[in-house]
């Protein structure tokens, strides 16, 4: 069974993402500091490097960064997940501050 180095949360963020396809404007459903899972039309294949912008609105922040599809979905709903590739200290701070936000708005809304 896999075990999660870090909880996903659920966002609203949006990323744009180029590889074989160019995506633009796409929901995240969920991220942590290991990756994001995103809804898109398009798949592209486990394994494929793709260059990401995330765009954290909470916190008025973007991040540019490379990821790697560690799994492509048709169904229950269509989408992929990408795994983080060397993030830097700084964008971990980013990704930090927009996970403890967007935790205390999950926890306010118990």
């Amino acid at each position: 069974m896999e075990q999660r180095k870090s909880p996903r949360i659920q966002t609203d963020a949006l990323v744009d993402l180029a590889a074989t396809n160019v995506l633009l404007f796409h929901r995240i459903r969920d991220i942590s500091m290991g990756g994001i899972c995103v809804e898109c039309p398009t798949l592209e294949e486990v394994g494929t490097e793709v260059d990401l912008c995330i765009n954290f609105p909470d916190l008025d922040e973007v991040i540019e960064t490379k990821g790697v599809v560690v799994w492509a979905h048709e169904e229950p709903r269509r989408g992929m997940a990408i795994r983080f590739v060397d993030l830097t200290e700084e964008q971990r701070s980013i990704l930090r501050r927009y996970l403890g936000v967007r935790q205390s708005h999950e926890e306010e809304g118990k």
